[in-house]
């Protein structure tokens, strides 16, 4: 009977895509970040997997970009992905991944127009090391990308938040920021909870406005 009341709800739920950007250049390496990271995105597709409504269902992709960009995770229900670690190598090519992340919002067979406003969240911890122009202007000036939501978090002294900003494209919103790896892990507690209280809203295509109880630096 509880799985048939999962098949059920599942086919009845619509499409609540949330489509990660993850920095795995080399400097993600150091001092931790690429396994806090790698702990943190776990932990979130577990809550996300365990998160049953009639109204959506949780769907995740993961572009990670280090050397190049690459689809890691390619879009499907949180409980269905088979997760494997990211490795940190290589530069910061984030304006293609940008690029992949709004060719996968504009998809009408991987994103189909039933679905919830997608969620794209950015992750990096440095300056990004290609033509990134063309990428940001994908994500926040053409197609359906540009409606996405959007999240970021600046890891370190040296990430370039200005971009982050950019990306954001939205001067009510404030990049987060985490000084150490310690705290990728309130940001993504903090992403899974606004994520869960959207699924779980009369109305998922809003974005609540949630405090921060994690304390978590914005800029």
């Amino acid at each position: 009977m509880t799985s048939q009341l999962k098949e059920f709800t599942s086919s009845a739920a619509r499409p609540l895509p949330v489509i990660l950007l993850a920095d795995v250049s080399g400097s993600m390496a150091a001092e931790g970040k690429i396994d806090a990271l790698n702990q943190a995105v776990r932990e979130m597709l577990a809550t996300f997997a365990s998160t049953d409504d009639l109204r959506a269902e949780i769907h995740v992709a993961i572009v990670t970009f280090g050397g190049e960009a690459r689809l890691h995770t390619p879009l499907q229900p949180a409980s269905a992905v088979k997760w494997s670690d990211m490795v940190a190598d290589g530069g910061t090519p984030m304006g293609q991944a940008m690029t992949l992340a709004a060719d996968l919002v504009d998809d009408k067979d991987k994103i189909p127009g039933r679905a919830y406003r997608p969620t794209v969240v950015l992750i990096s911890d440095g300056q990004p090391t290609d033509s990134w122009q063309t990428g940001l202007d994908r994500m926040t000036k053409q197609g359906r990308a540009q409606k996405a939501d959007r999240m970021a978090l600046a890891i370190g002294g040296d990430a370039d938040t200005d971009m982050l900003r950019r990306f954001l494209n939205d001067e009510k919103k404030q990049v987060f920021v985490a000084a150490d790896a310690r705290r990728i892990k309130d940001f993504f507690q903090f992403v899974t909870m606004s994520i869960t209280a959207r699924s779980r809203s009369a109305n998922p295509n809003e974005v609540p406005q949630m405090q921060n109880p994690f304390d978590l630096d914005r800029v």
